[in-house]
């Protein structure tokens, strides 16, 4: 299957993706950037900002898995107790015909905060409305169940949703020093010399996001649930929103 994932770009971190060639995967025949904190919004509300979505092979040939990371970068001690927003609606979304637009959505809820906090997966179905749009798919949900556990069926949907490293990788200190006009005005990464300048990166790279933490979701499930007709290409996107 050929695999097209998605995730809303971002104006540093699609630079640097670009620059390292983003899409460790080897099915992933397309890959758009990569989004921390690139907007004074969601740098402001975290746990609205997608970093990344992945899609790849499951379990075996016919189970497929996606993922959205979010809320990076949270340090050790933000990591404690770290949790979904209740109050918003994370979606994995596909289209299977090719025509940009979603055919079907899984949908993801949280209720309650910290570590007893639940999750709530509902789909794959199609969607109440296909655009910018977003509302709930009737129904109760495929899965639920408490964040940190492995919920569901090995045969069916399987899902996890709680913190995670974050599988990222950034030399951030040498990304300033390439592009100087996007290094921040406070913070430790702020004090690099006005002269320090780079033209390419550290070789080996050092990992900026090392015991930086994220929250993901992670959802493995039947292909033959996202497919239409026997296709065999998927576009998939994450959106999260009110």
């Amino acid at each position: 299957m050929r695999i097209t994932p998605h995730t809303r770009g971002g104006s540093l971190w699609a630079v640097l993706a670009a620059a390292a060639g983003l899409g460790a995967l080897a099915v992933v025949t397309r890959s758009i950037a990569s989004d921390h904190q690139d907007t004074p919004e969601v740098e402001l509300s975290p746990r609205m900002d997608i970093n990344d979505v992945y899609a790849f092979p499951g379990s075996n040939d016919d189970r497929i898995v996606l993922a959205m990371t979010t809320s990076s970068p949270l340090t050790p001690a933000q990591s404690s107790g770290a949790s979904f927003d209740p109050n918003l609606l994370y979606q994995f979304k596909i289209d299977n015909n090719g025509d940009a637009r979603a055919d079907r959505v899984i949908q993801v809820t949280f209720r309650g905060e910290g570590s007893s906090q639940t999750v709530e997966v509902r789909g794959p179905a199609a969607p109440g409305e296909v655009g910018t749009r977003n509302t709930l798919v009737k129904g109760s949900p495929s899965v639920r169940g408490r964040i940190g556990e492995t919920l569901g069926s090995s045969t069916g949907m399987q899902v996890f949703a709680g913190l995670r490293d974050d599988p990222f990788f950034i030399d951030l200190e040498q990304f300033f020093r390439i592009v100087p006009d996007r290094k921040p005005v406070t913070g430790e990464l702020s004090k690099l010399p006005a002269t320090a300048s780079a033209s390419s990166f550290r070789n080996p790279g050092v990992d900026f996001l090392k015991s930086i933490n994220t929250l993901a979701i992670v959802i493995e499930l039947p292909e033959s649930q996202l497919t239409a007709g026997g296709s065999t290409k998927l576009g998939i996107s994450g959106t999260i929103s009110r």
